[in-house]
């Protein structure tokens, strides 16, 4: 597979021209990928009207999905918003008002997008979780959902979700098109399931569109990101792509984060994704040693190992704390949860530096405390309304009766615990003083 952008940028970078465009840097400084920084100068493309080396790169992508696949330089959250746009615009072609029904655990970006493109949502029925982070959606409440409110035109779904906890899209997309309805997943963490043995990728699993981080566990730099779109899909989806992302996206995309993804086809065509095969079965063995120390490892997704720390007797924040010392960063923690994002690019021996850690961690007794429960509750404004309000920054303690303007929540894991427009209760701020959020903001 060829890397039409960057050859491009290297022949540019080694001919050293005189630089009389941006960047200010002109192809020199500290950091030593200056000269491989660009912009749209002849022969470079644009990313939203390509025609040349971009859309010969975004091709081979497409190849390697099995999907008209699109580039991000700022995250699934430009794709994100695009993919909600999209099925806005479909909904409308239909004569119907958009209205998307998604799964609580969204990511904070659903809630900006409802915002700015003022669709109507609702959320779905989930089975009962120990994680406001995990929202079970079954074949079986889907359908009695959507069964519910025929008005619903889409379904958001997050799989994998922070935790890693896959979702049954198959069944799930079925569902969806029974019911008139386009399926949209953020699968933000799972863009090397396309390459696992089978493909459990959502492009490969009946869901219409889907957004991809390649960069949280592909070889790629920050930011680096896809929108997938099923060959299946509605064709007008794929023709109003490159304005969606437009709509949303800066008008000077990174020719650095260009490159790595225009590599990666290559890297991963060409050996990383059988790694990634061969990886995930080396971590499926070191996860039962892991399950043997007596930790709560359970099996979601293979590349991602959440710990449920309580029952070995810590608080997953603590054992983060105790690892970081050892020299192990972990990707998040909380009081409950401890989660660490593996790839090939770390090696085996990565795998055994984990298990010596832990193994090395003293059990103690069990903590019984019970995270508190999540729940969607009174709405005094449309989350539209809620965010472009005029609002003030106040103690948790000070904000009981207000409603909430924008969404009080670190990322990551960035899925609100309350819902812009909602009323914030007492049962809320126990919820804000257990994951450590002191202050909110609500509409004056």
């Amino acid at each position: 597979m060829n890397t039409p952008i960057w050859d491009f940028v290297r022949s540019y970078a080694t001919a050293d021209p005189l630089r009389l465009h941006m960047p200010g840097h002109k192809g020199k400084g500290m950091l030593g990928a200056e000269s491989l920084d660009i912009t749209e100068i002849g022969g470079a493309d644009s990313l939203f009207e390509a025609h040349g080396i971009i859309a010969e790169s975004e091709q081979n992508a497409s190849a390697l999905f099995g999907a008209r696949t699109f580039y991000s330089t700022e995250g699934s959250s430009l794709a994100l918003r695009a993919m909600l746009h999209l099925a806005c615009l479909f909904a409308k072609e239909q004569g119907r008002a958009p209205c998307i029904a998604a799964g609580r655990n969204a990511h904070k970006v659903f809630l900006s997008a409802a915002a700015l493109l003022d669709f109507d949502h609702l959320w779905l029925t989930c089975e009962e979780s120990d994680s406001y982070l995990t929202c079970t959606v079954t074949p079986e409440s889907l359908d009695a959902d959507l069964s519910a409110h025929p008005e619903v035109t889409a379904v958001y779904l997050t799989s994998p979700d922070y935790l890693g906890n896959r979702l049954p899209l198959g069944k799930l997309a079925a569902v969806c098109h029974k019911h008139g309805c386009l399926c949209l997943v953020d699968n933000a963490h799972g863009a090397y399931l396309k390459f696992l043995s089978p493909s459990v990728h959502p492009m490969d699993l009946g869901v219409d569109m889907c957004c991809d981080s390649a960069h949280k566990t592909l070889p790629v730099l920050t930011g680096g990101a896809y929108l997938h779109i099923s060959p299946s899909a509605p064709a007008a989806l794929s023709a109003w792509a490159k304005d969606a992302l437009a709509l949303f996206a800066s008008t000077s995309p990174s020719y650095l984060i260009l490159q790595s993804l225009d590599l990666a086809n290559k890297t991963v065509s060409e050996g990383y994704g059988e790694s990634i095969r061969r990886f995930a079965l080396d971590a499926e063995e070191a996860a039962k040693d892991v399950r043997w120390f007596g930790y709560d490892l359970r099996d979601n997704e293979p590349l991602k190992w959440t710990i449920y720390t309580k029952s070995y007797g810590y608080y997953g924040t603590e054992l983060a704390e105790q690892l970081e010392k050892r020299g192990i960063v972990c990707e998040f923690a909380d009081p409950d949860t401890l989660v660490l994002m593996l790839t090939p690019s770390l090696g085996t021996e990565a795998l055994e530096r984990i298990k010596d850690a832990l193994k090395t961690m003293p059990e103690r007794a069990p903590i019984l405390q019970s995270p508190p429960k999540v729940i969607a509750h009174e709405q005094g404004m449309t989350v539209r309304q809620a965010m472009l309000s005029p609002s003030e920054l106040l103690p948790i303690s000070q904000c009981v009766g207000r409603i909430l303007a924008s969404p009080s929540v670190g990322c990551p894991p960035a899925v609100p615990l309350v819902v812009c427009g909602q009323r914030i209760t007492e049962a809320d701020l126990d919820a804000f003083r257990y994951y450590g959020i002191e202050t909110c903001t609500v509409v004056k």
